[in-house]
């Protein structure tokens, strides 16, 4: 259903001007006779705001792309080309039927058959990101302003709960509920049905039936006109083209975890895009992880190029001192990385590895040695490597991070050897993430060099001086501490105490090793 229009929204200081609407007549015979209603910010602290959702709170008036990062997510391409095939048809029935008829094909196309923890797992650990990077800034300030806050949408309360409430600070969550049996999504709505018009009106009655009703309320179409009558305060968001979303990194709890294997929130276009894509780079990444992992690692670099992934290399080293290995000590973005520096190196080395799969070590090219959490057995394996004289590659945050932030580094390199070289990892991907917590993990490499162009840009740092070592006798805590944060400084990433138990509790349920069950 077309959306409401009018002119621009200005900022005023701490306020915020809004289309304010009267009741549905009203808005129906004169909305060419609206007036402006200066909405301000200040002193809400102990009031109750109500938002619509795709248009509203966010930017966004299609919730198609999140349907599709969940269908891609628990069912695959198989689920995707489904949902794309659905999209048409769900199109026609929510323009010329019913908003409602529309969002049950979406409904039907991406849950039938799938467990409700699935969807529980994939609205939690991916759908965060891609909602963070589409706030709507005006209606943000004032949605932050209020003290309790409740989000009303016709999606499927199931999807959007984890984001608003663990990152936006939402209080209630009122949306379309999904029907299921015996733990297994059905693909259709329970309840009330689709939460749209008057039904949204309905749901919010009962959620504040003991309560004073909201005293602002926001929507953004004809549809949200039931539950803003009830509010105090009635505000119609105005479409804008062009309106910017605000940066995640202000949100008041930035998404720095999060899992799928979707780069980019995937609109129609893209998503079938990617559909289109997948046979082809299915073929490309097998020729490029098999021919990298038996070619000579000194011609390795030489062949990334050839292949269409070129790594970009500063500062690599060109002359080694003798005696005891050396530490190259990286951030972690995929599974590839201490590859990608031996292929800079042109030389051999051996890295180490908390969890890897058995076919990832199998058709790596350099060496891996597991660790086993176990500090003592851990240092005695380390120390031997560098003993041996060996180069040693090594990722002392323990996983991989995709936002620009560094995990704590753990300090057990700082205490084994006093010849470190930092190193600071980036990649650009254009579709598909290398990295998964909750997926398989043997399929990384593939998604990684599925992208068409997949870029890595190394910078090797200065090997510490002496001073800067434990040798100086400064602690292990803070040698681990200044190398994350000079690799922090070059990459312009934000140091962080989080771990790899941190990432993996709240992604996954798990401790992060291969094989390892969620808990309950």
């Amino acid at each position: 259903m077309a959306g409401v229009t009018g002119d621009s929204v200005k900022l005023k200081a701490s306020a915020i001007a809004w289309m304010q609407i009267g009741d549905r007549r009203e808005w129906r015979k004169k909305s060419k006779e609206w007036r402006r209603k200066v909405c301000h910010v200040d002193n809400r602290q102990n009031q109750t705001v109500v938002s619509d959702m795709d248009g509203t709170l966010l930017v966004g008036r299609s919730s198609f792309a999140y349907f599709a990062l969940i269908a891609f997510d628990v069912g695959g391409i198989l689920r995707l080309m489904l949902l794309l095939l659905a999209a048409p048809f769900a199109g026609l029935l929510y323009h010329f039927v019913s908003e409602s008829a529309g969002i049950k094909v979406l409904i039907f196309a991406t849950f039938a058959g799938v467990k409700v923890s699935s969807i529980e797992s994939a609205a939690a650990a991916v759908l965060p990101k891609h909602y963070s990077e589409d706030l709507h800034p005006e209606t943000w300030r004032v949605f932050a302003s209020c003290g309790r806050k409740c989000v009303l949408t016709a999606n499927p309360r199931i999807m959007v709960e984890p984001f608003l409430q663990n990152y936006l600070g939402v209080d209630v969550v009122l949306g379309t509920e999904i029907s299921s049996f015996k733990g297994v999504a059905t693909g259709l709505v329970a309840g009330n049905g689709v939460l749209v018009g008057e039904s949204k009106a309905v749901a919010l009655r009962k959620a504040f039936r003991d309560q004073e009703m909201p005293h602002v309320g926001l929507g953004d179409r004809e549809t949200d006109i039931p539950f803003l009558k009830l509010c105090k305060e009635k505000y119609m968001v105005p479409l804008r083209p062009g309106t910017q979303p605000m940066r995640p990194e202000t949100l008041p709890k930035p998404v720095i975890f999060h899992d799928g294997r979707l780069v980019q929130k995937p609109t129609p276009s893209r998503a079938l895009l990617i559909t289109l894509w997948l046979p082809f780079g299915i073929i490309l990444s097998i020729l490029r992880v098999f021919t990298l992992s038996i070619v000579p690692i000194s011609m390795n670099r030489y062949i990334m190029y050839v292949l269409g992934c070129p790594v970009t290399t500063r500062g690599a080293p060109t002359h080694f001192p003798g005696g005891k290995g050396m530490a190259f000590v990286c951030n972690h973005r995929t599974v590839c990385d201490a590859v990608v520096v031996s292929s800079c190196l042109r030389r051999m080395t051996t890295t180490v590895s908390y969890s890897v799969p058995s076919f990832s070590e199998f058709i790596s090219p350099i060496k891996t040695s597991r660790l086993t959490r176990d500090r003592a057995k851990d240092a005695r394996l380390i120390e031997q490597i560098l003993n041996q004289g060996k180069f040693l590659v090594m990722c002392p945050e323990g996983t991989t991070c995709r936002e620009p932030y560094l995990l704590r580094f753990s300090a057990l390199f700082a205490e084994l050897t006093d010849r470190i070289v930092p190193v600071a990892l980036s990649i650009k991907t254009g579709m598909f993430h290398g990295s998964t917590a909750r997926g398989h993990k043997w399929l990384d490499p593939f998604f990684l060099y599925m992208n068409p162009f997949p870029v890595y840009d190394v910078t090797f740092l200065e090997m510490l001086p002496p001073h800067e070592t434990c040798k100086a006798g400064k602690s292990s805590f803070d040698v681990a501490n200044n190398v994350q944060k000079m690799i922090a400084e070059t990459l312009g990433y934000k140091c962080t105490t989080l771990t790899r138990k941190d990432k993996y509790g709240m992604l996954a349920r798990t401790d992060g090793l291969v094989n390892s069950k969620a808990t309950a």
